[in-house]
């Protein structure tokens, strides 16, 4: 295909997507008005609209019981003998939580003031009505791919994921060239790579005694604890020789928090650095009684340049100088850092499309969480993250979205699948 024709390809699709926004608005404000909240993770009742929503366009999807009522869902449009583009997008939301705390129904999927509201608005309903519509758009204007744009929608993103994009990797369902998932992101600045995840619990034993007696007598375990995590929290202050290859990404990604997401300028020091928080802990028994155990969990996220083992070994070497009883188990996300190269062409055809479209300068970031990307990476599949977004919403109280963010995201998925496919 020519230059030009595939421009004017593209130009066909992005006006579409603008002539029928208020139907794109539409599917979204639909997905959010059905609660979908992980726990307790039923997926049956949204599973079934997207199901007939893609039919309705002539898309049939497979459906995978990864575990129950949690249904994996996969359609395909285009032709299977070319490449494949996997565009990712997850059912699921966090639970609203207090509703006396919203300011509206967090399941109204109301439009006003230019914002699209309610649980999953920007995590990530917006970003899979997107996929959705751009997908649909292809089928409704009969474009003739070259390749195959497989829609991924998985039910369990928010709990950790193993029944959505590691199960469906796992079982070889979807294969790729390049991949596309619609986490949150900034509107200009698609996620590129992500720091590594190290959880662990840790356990202190003590011996029990009368609490009059103490501290003569018995060993308080929770005592005990608050040395260790002083000495685990010196995590933060390793210095780490952040390795060649990612540099230029870290260096992109302060400059995206000096000049974009200003209220995290003080937060840079954090992409070279292990983060380290103690979110559960619970000891002892009775205030009369020397505890005898106390545990804690903590959540470590590792930079480029130092490695599982290495936080490890650091970690056990501190709490081996107190004189301590303990033990250290890992569970939960295990991960390295991670990143796919800006010069991918999934990376190109995002970024690309996104700086045509809006006018504006883009570039992909490091996150300093982690998602499903590493899935992907783990069976070399090329990805990045970009999706429709109110940032300091995600999670919270009042989840919110722009509608003109979605807008534009949608925009690019349906051009960004012209120039991937058509490359």
């Amino acid at each position: 295909m020519s230059k030009t024709t595939k421009e004017a390809l593209k130009q066909q699709v992005v006006q579409a997507v603008e002539e029928k926004k208020e139907e794109l608005l539409e599917l979204c404000s639909q997905l959010i008005q059905i609660n979908s909240e992980n726990p307790p993770g039923d997926s049956t009742e949204i599973s079934d609209f997207i199901i007939n929503y893609l039919k309705e366009y002539g898309i049939d999807t497979e459906v995978h019981e990864a575990a129950e009522k949690q249904f994996n869902l996969i359609s395909r449009y285009g032709n299977s003998q070319g490449k494949k583009l996997i565009y990712c997008g997850h059912t699921d939301v966090v639970p609203a939580g207090n509703l006396d705390k919203w300011d509206f129904d967090p399941f109204s999927g109301e439009i006003k003031d230019g914002f699209l509201l309610g649980r999953g608005a920007s995590d990530m309903k917006a970003g899979l009505g997107g996929l959705m519509f751009a997908t649909a758009m292809m089928k409704h204007l009969n474009i003739d791919l070259p390749g195959e744009v497989v829609l991924a929608i998985v039910p369990d993103e928010e709990t950790g994921g193993e029944n959505g994009v590691p199960w469906l990797l796992e079982k070889g369902l979807i294969k790729g060239d390049g991949c596309l998932i619609a986490e949150p992101s900034s509107k200009f600045n698609p996620t590129l790579g992500q720091k590594g995840s190290y959880w662990f619990s840790l356990e202190v034993f003590g011996e029990p005694g009368h609490g009059s007696l103490s501290p003569l007598i018995g060993n308080n375990a929770i005592v005990d604890m608050m040395r260790a995590i002083e000495r685990i929290q010196t995590v933060f202050d390793i210095e780490i020789d952040v390795p060649p290859e990612a540099e230029e990404l870290i260096e992109i990604s302060k400059r995206y928090m000096r000049e974009v997401e200003t209220e995290k300028e003080a937060f840079q020091e954090i992409l070279g650095r292990v983060s380290c928080n103690i979110g559960v802990i619970e000891g002892g028994t009775k205030a009369n009684v020397v505890p005898e155990s106390c545990k804690v969990e903590i959540d470590c996220r590792l930079p480029f340049g130092i490695t599982e083992d290495e936080v490890t070994e650091y970690i056990t070497s501190e709490l081996d100088k107190l004189d301590i009883q303990y033990e250290m188990i890992r569970f939960g996300i295990k991960s390295a850092a991670n990143y796919t190269s800006p010069s991918d062409p999934i990376c190109k055809a995002i970024v690309n499309n996104i700086q045509e479209i809006s006018g504006h300068e883009s570039y992909g970031v490091m996150q300093w969480a982690s998602s499903d990307a590493r899935h992907f990476r783990d069976y070399d599949i090329p990805v990045l993250q970009y999706g429709p977004a109110f940032l300091s919403t995600i999670h919270g109280y009042n989840e919110r979205v722009e509608v003109e963010k979605i807008i534009l995201a949608t925009k690019v998925y349906a051009a960004a699948i012209i120039d991937y496919l058509y490359e």
